[in-house]
């Protein structure tokens, strides 16, 4: 009886915000929006939350509510809206986000682990056998990937244990950076580091490369990436106490509570750290400025109560090996996980026709063939992006950027498959926010241009200032799996024809 009534159980109002709420909170999102805009950051995130994830998680939760049997995730979602094709692209180029963001996290999960050894980022500095420091990355991330694939292949997924010890602990960072910054508020007078002098702080950004306006308008995809992760609320739906009326309000209060937690957490950056004196300095970047700003946070806190310059660098070490090894955890228990599961959703979700010899098997519950396939692509953009002669800095940002832009775009195919998800009267929709045609259509055209919009000004921003390769790179990594999707999907129509003749 007393399982029976716990299966019944549903999530209150408050579980669902929580839920929600971890599932999308970043908090390496605060510290590099800082970095890139300083205050100005600010309303672009409220934007953000009003014009992309309010309208957009609803989205998500009535095409989740609609499909909640189905097995093939957002496969399914638009394959029996709009079609198998449109379906197959949307969801490769999904998955293949998820490989960039794994070329991305192979070299960038080495600024975590020497702040969690050393105290502060020295992978500038490291070299091997004549290999400057982007390389050595590189070959790093090269190992990195060998090795997750190897021990993952053979079904050992205890290890994503790692996630829970890391996602904890990089949850009590956010509690250290309000506790640190409201310390070094006090201890200061009341004085901010980066003051605000008029409210064109808001506005403007002390970051010279993001002074005009294309630059300002392409810092819009980092404020709808740092809402990612919101596909997941889809399946909450039929999980929560009264959906009607529960999942609306705990979507609104969830964004609410985000979007307000990005705000105060970029303005408490503003507390300790002015923008000249920590980030305008050489060798501060994208990839390790989370450390930086926490390292400062330590730093100051020692300062702000006068203790001497030896304890207070010695504090921000040690603060900076906490958010090092907190960011270690969690992204090595991410990795395992995300290096097959994004992968088993696309091969057990699509027909099984559509993948050539044994692609599509799967041994000990893992796609294994797949994800070696996977790996030597994965192997083969790291060694592209490191061995392509630009320095730490500049590798690190095409890294970011290259993510940033494949992780928004599949977010298109599923808000442009919505007007048909709605028009087709024979799915069943138990659970309807958008319950008029006008309404959806609103809601259809501005989230899939508030994407589009961002996406497009993140591409052309590097062209515009003279920097055609990074250009050239966020553009690759969409293109070529796009490429890639519509030959496999084209040999499936092939067979398909031949099997009928």
């Amino acid at each position: 009886m007393e399982s029976t009534e716990q299966k019944q159980k549903k999530m209150t109002l408050i579980a669902l915000v929580l839920m929600i709420f971890t599932s999308v909170f970043g908090f390496t999102n605060i510290p590099r929006a800082f970095y890139l805009m300083g205050y100005g950051a600010i309303p672009w995130y409220i934007l953000s939350a009003i014009t992309f994830f309010i309208p957009y998680a609803f989205m998500m939760a009535e095409y989740g509510a609609a499909f909640k049997n189905e097995r093939g995730g957002i496969y399914s979602w638009m394959e029996k809206s709009v079609g198998a094709k449109y379906a197959f692209i949307g969801t490769f180029m999904w998955y293949a986000s998820y490989v960039i963001w794994m070329v991305n996290i192979s070299s960038t999960i080495w600024v975590p682990f020497s702040n969690a050894i050393f105290g502060s980022d020295k992978t500038a500095t490291w070299s091997l056998l004549g290999l400057n420091s982007t390389q050595v990355l590189g070959i790093l991330g090269i190992c990195w990937i060998l090795v997750v694939t190897l021990t993952a292949s053979k079904g050992l997924e205890k290890i994503t244990k790692v996630t829970s010890v890391g996602g904890t602990a990089v949850a009590l960072l956010n509690i250290v950076l309000l506790i640190g910054a409201v310390a070094v508020l006090i201890g200061n007078g009341g004085h901010l580091a980066q003051p605000i002098v008029s409210s064109a702080a808001f506005t403007q950004s002390p970051n010279p490369d993001y002074q005009s306006g294309i630059s300002v308008l392409a810092f819009l995809v980092f404020a709808l990436f740092a809402y990612g992760g919101i596909e997941a609320v889809g399946g909450l739906v039929d999980q929560t106490e009264k959906a009607e009326v529960t999942f609306p309000k705990g979507v609104t209060v969830a964004a609410i509570i985000i979007a307000i937690g990005y705000a105060v957490g970029i303005f408490l950056c503003g507390i300790f750290t002015n923008w000249k004196e920590v980030l305008a300095v050489k060798g501060v970047h994208m990839g390790n400025v989370a450390y930086v700003v926490m390292q400062n946070l330590g730093y100051q806190i020692g300062q702000s109560f006068g203790c001497s310059q030896a304890t207070s660098l010695t504090i921000g070490a040690w603060t900076a090996r906490y958010a090092g090894l907190s960011m270690f955890l969690a992204l090595s228990g991410a990795f395992f996980t995300l290096c097959y599961a994004p992968l088993k959703q696309l091969v057990e979700g699509t027909p099984k026709e559509l993948w050539p010899g044994k692609m599509a098997e799967i041994k000990d519950g893992m796609p294994k063939n797949a994800m070696w396939v996977q790996c030597i692509f994965v192997v083969a953009f790291i060694a592209l992006v490191s061995f392509g002669g630009d320095a730490a800095s500049k590798f690190f940002n095409i890294l970011i950027k290259m993510t940033n832009v494949a992780m928004t775009v599949p977010y298109m195919f599923l808000s442009a498959a919505f007007i048909a998800f709605k028009k087709k009267t024979e799915i069943k929709k138990p659970f309807e926010v958008f319950k008029s045609y006008k309404w959806t259509c609103i809601a259809t055209v501005v989230v899939t241009f508030t994407i589009g919009f961002a996406n497009f000004f993140t591409i052309i921003e590097p062209a515009v200032h003279g920097n055609l390769k990074d250009t050239i790179w966020m553009i690759i990594g969409p293109v070529f799996f796009t490429i890639i999707a519509l030959l496999i999907y084209g040999s499936y129509e092939k067979k398909s024809k031949k099997e009928l003749q």
